[in-house]
């Protein structure tokens, strides 16, 4: 049986790696020894940036009925309270976006809120 070489296979790895490596500055991007390495990072990194997003966004969903929150007069703590005690089961992503497109039906949940509280 004949030999074969690994030659064309191991080109074939090489080549894979290095497009994931297009456009890293310098050896990252050319030497196969060190694209390796900072694929294997950015990969990582790529993973746990997805779950990061997650969090970044309902943050800024929090931020957003918190600052709309505050110019009705309610905090946003006492405004989710109030929401629940009224049984509005309305999601935050929905509430940011009332807050930053409908003022008014927004200010209406607020006040709806309010009088739950008080």
């Amino acid at each position: 049986m004949a030999r074969i070489k690994g030659g064309l296979n191991a080109k074939k790895k090489h080549n894979r790696v290095l497009k994931l490596a297009k456009g890293y500055r310098g050896a990252r991007s050319k030497q196969y020894r060190i694209a390796k390495q900072s694929v294997m990072r950015a990969l990582t990194s790529a993973f746990a940036g997805r779950k990061q997003r997650k969090r970044d966004m309902r943050s800024l969903w929090i931020t957003r009925i918190n600052a709309a929150a505050r110019l009705n007069g309610i905090s946003y703590s006492q405004m989710m309270h109030g929401l629940k005690l009224a049984d509005v089961n309305i999601n935050r992503k929905m509430l940011a976006e009332l807050a930053v497109n409908d003022a008014a039906g927004f200010a209406a949940l607020a006040e709806l809120a309010k009088s739950k509280i008080a």
